[in-house]
């Protein structure tokens, strides 16, 4: 027979006098926990009762739990919410992890003020013992339905980083890594990048033994240990997510060689496998310029590159791929360039080439003089030059578009092109005359163009006339270069090539895009036999 308002109050009152003598009054409690099978008011003083006398009864621990648990599962949601709010309190010694567990589960409810109910209480128990708590997280991140496992990394994601110094200790950081690389072996894109940014914001990873971990999981996770299938959408995405990833931890110090977590695998496989496919990579997401992506990705990581074993063939692909994008002056026909002749100029595609071969460069600093031939050498120089000549034409059109706008001005979408164009050229050009230094020189420094810098600087170049240009930078998405660029004189005798600058020119926006495309189950890049039909 279920307990009435009437005997939960009356037995709450033997029970709060009792004072020292609790333990002989079971009965009592058992009424309280029977106050469960009541109605809505009942079950209300229940999820209140239960929790205050439980330490007192360790013999009906299950059963106030389980009855604890038939509340926080009730049709009434305020119940629910009341019984999720008292959950804490039965967070105890061997009890917590199973309150962990049972709080994680709850994660997957749909209503709002009870998830956040929710995730307080799970707060609330992870200070009075975090690895226990952690237990029942990483339980149901392996072994739960797919919405209790989705929500459970995306706690971890958001509020560990929230959780005191005295909370996070090495015990504790050390446990998160040991059961997240078991999650690793089996995820999908979003929760790898998920995982990931839990682990990079551990303290213990912040050292360079800790970055170099971290790296490590990436290139697991990268399979560069595989060929790439440039047609297989899934696989190049798996290459992009794990690089971008990898990029973050990535450094290099010119004066302890120890003390660096270098790219060069990551490098060495995008020469060995990427470059040469770059034209039949496929995009995994239907609007973005695949071969843009790529080629950024290198440039970001070739600065971070030690010594590598195929040094010179590696560079000598890369300068392959960089005479594709820099064509040859058109034969001239009675003085005049002929037209239907002009070649296209992937400024875009040629700043990351050009930059990845310069930082590749500096390792073997001859190439240009002695691992190529002499005629390719002058086919090379001919190629700087003509891209050269365009590229200051451009410049002057841009400096005067630009001259002397200050603040919102330069915020509309069409003069945010024009500072990224800008940017763009005077990169390229930098590089073009290291290379023309007889020898060729290494030593110049630029920032690429969609890497941020200071406002000041960009508006402070913008605004001098014969300001280099080269601290000109933005962070904004541009598009096709515009054509309302003023006109050069007509009876110029040259004709600059035509120009093309991506729509992917600013910031790297893919990590935002989602992860791996839905629909894949479980397992990044077919990795795991297991999938519960999680969508994403």
């Amino acid at each position: 027979m279920a307990a009435t308002v009437e005997d939960l109050y009356r037995n709450y009152g033997i029970l709060a006098d009792a004072k020292e003598d609790l333990s002989t009054h079971k009965d009592a409690y058992q009424v309280i926990l029977d106050g469960v099978k009541g109605g809505p008011k009942e079950k209300r003083l229940a999820a209140q009762f239960i929790p205050k006398f439980f330490s007192s009864f360790p013999e009906l621990a299950d059963a106030a739990i389980n009855a604890q648990l038939d509340l926080c599962e009730d049709e009434d949601v305020s119940i629910r919410r009341q019984a999720i709010k008292e959950l804490p309190r039965f967070a105890s010694g061997d009890n917590l992890p199973r309150v962990a567990d049972i709080l994680t589960q709850l994660l997957q409810t749909d209503d709002s003020a009870e998830f956040n109910q929710v995730n307080t209480a799970l707060i609330s128990i992870f200070k009075i013992d975090a690895k226990g708590t952690l237990g029942g997280l990483f339980s149901q991140i392996l072994q739960g339905e797919d919405i209790v496992r989705e929500r459970a990394i995306k706690f971890l994601s958001t509020k560990l980083k929230m959780m005191p110094d005295d909370t996070m200790t090495k015990e504790v950081e050390d446990y998160i890594f040991i059961e997240t690389k078991k999650v690793l072996e089996d995820v999908t894109g979003e929760e790898f990048v998920l995982l990931m940014r839990i682990l990079s914001g551990l303290k213990s990873m912040q050292t360079v033994s800790g970055r170099q971990q971290l790296v490590e999981l990436v290139v697991e996770q990268a399979f560069l240990e595989q060929a790439l299938n440039p047609a297989d959408a899934d696989s190049v995405d798996r290459l992009l997510q794990c690089t971008r990833q990898a990029l973050p931890l990535f450094s290099v110090s010119e004066t302890t060689a120890t003390k660096n977590v270098h790219s060069t695998r990551f490098v060495t496989y995008f020469c060995e496998f990427v470059l040469p496919n770059l034209s039949l990579l496929t995009s995994p997401v239907a609007e973005l310029d695949i071969q843009l992506e790529v080629l950024k990705l290198l440039a970001e990581m070739s600065p971070y590159c030690g010594d590598m074993d195929k040094l010179e063939v590696n560079l000598n692909m890369l300068f392959e791929k960089l005479l594709e994008f820099m064509p040859l002056p058109p034969e001239e026909e009675n003085g005049e360039n002929a037209a239907n002749e002009e070649p296209k100029l992937q400024f875009s595609y040629v700043e990351c080439l050009l930059f990845s071969f310069h930082q590749l460069g500096k390792k073997l600093p001859d190439f240009l003089i002695d691992k190529i031939s002499a005629e390719k050498l002058k086919d090379f120089k001919i190629r700087l030059q003509y891209f050269a000549r365009g590229l200051q034409v451009y410049i002057r059109q841009l400096r005067v578009a630009l001259q002397g706008k200050t603040g919102d001005a330069l915020k509309t979408e069409e003069n945010k092109i024009k500072v990224v164009a800008l940017k763009i050229t005077n990169n390229i050009n930098v590089l073009i005359k290291d290379l023309f230094h007889n020898p060729p020189s290494y030593k110049s420094t630029v920032t690429l163009s969609w890497k941020p810098v200071q406002k000041t600087e960009a508006a402070a170049a913008i605004g001098q006339k014969r300001h280099s240009g080269e601290d000109i930078g933005t962070t904004a998405t541009t598009k096709k270069l515009p054509t309302n660029l003023p006109r050069r004189d007509a009876r110029q005798i040259y004709n600059p090539p035509s120009g093309k600058y991506s729509a992917s020119i600013g910031n790297f926006s893919y990590e935002q895009r989602g992860g791996f495309r839905g629909g894949r189950g479980r397992g990044f890049g077919g990795r795991g036999n297991r999938s519960r039909g999680r969508i994403y």
